[in-house]
């Protein structure tokens, strides 16, 4: 059988014939360009994934590189008892010195220090508001979880420290934090900073919260040194 007469067959029922247009027909999922629909996407997502992640990595770097330098710069921590300091006089008598000592073997046995220290302070001009500070120095990798640790334990000796909050930890920087407890004179303010070398704490008879931030920031600044 020839092929000739399938070529002169015509089907004048059938559907209307396909119009072509000047469009370029789509027989692939390539873009114009040459390129596949869906990889370029996925190229997108890869990218901006990538984008994503070199920014959050950067931001990382960038808090290593300020905690290290602050490491650096906090953790050789030295801190002093002069005989005064801040109005105050350093109180040298038996009943001191024995309460200063207890707070130092306290605040040692609850964090491996270095060293240890404690002193009373007195105050001139009324000897109920005498100041107990207490503390020592070592490298801290999280200041503010340790000092917070402290006054948990404070809380445990003393009565719960109410109150607690941030205040301005002054040129030394680190964190400060102070709130109020109570004792046998009443409630009396506790205040207590620390950085990556030190932690120290303080208990102020007599005194706000307020009144005792203010007058702990001048004593840190007479008593500790770095370098």
């Amino acid at each position: 059988m020839s092929d000739a007469h399938l070529t002169d067959r015509r089907f004048d029922d059938g559907p209307e014939p396909l119009e072509l247009t000047e469009e370029p027909i789509q027989l692939s999922t390539r873009d114009p360009g040459g390129a596949p629909r869906q990889r370029t996407a996925r190229s997108r997502r890869r990218r901006i994934a990538w984008a994503a992640a070199l920014a959050v990595g950067l931001a990382g770097a960038g808090a290593l590189g300020t905690m290290g330098w602050r490491v650096a710069q906090e953790k050789d921590t030295r801190i002093t008892s002069p005989d005064q300091v801040a109005g105050l006089t350093r109180d040298d008598s038996e009943r001191a010195r024995s309460t200063a000592d207890y707070l130092r073997s306290g605040i040692a046995a609850d964090i491996d220090l270095d060293r240890s220290f404690g002193t009373v302070y007195r105050d001139p001009a009324d000897e109920k508001r005498s100041v107990l500070i207490f503390g020592g120095t070592t490298l801290l990798w999280q200041p503010e979880r340790d000092l917070d640790t402290l006054f948990g334990l404070m809380g445990d000796e003393t009565g719960r420290v109410t109150g607690l909050r941030e205040v301005p930890a002054g040129e030394l920087g680190g964190v400060m934090k102070c709130g109020t407890t109570s004792g046998e004179g009443g409630d009396f303010a506790v205040c207590g900073w620390a950085d990556h070398g030190s932690v120290v704490m303080a208990m102020f008879p007599g005194r706000t919260v307020d009144a005792a931030s203010a007058l702990f920031r001048d004593i840190r600044a007479a008593v500790q040194t770095r370098g």
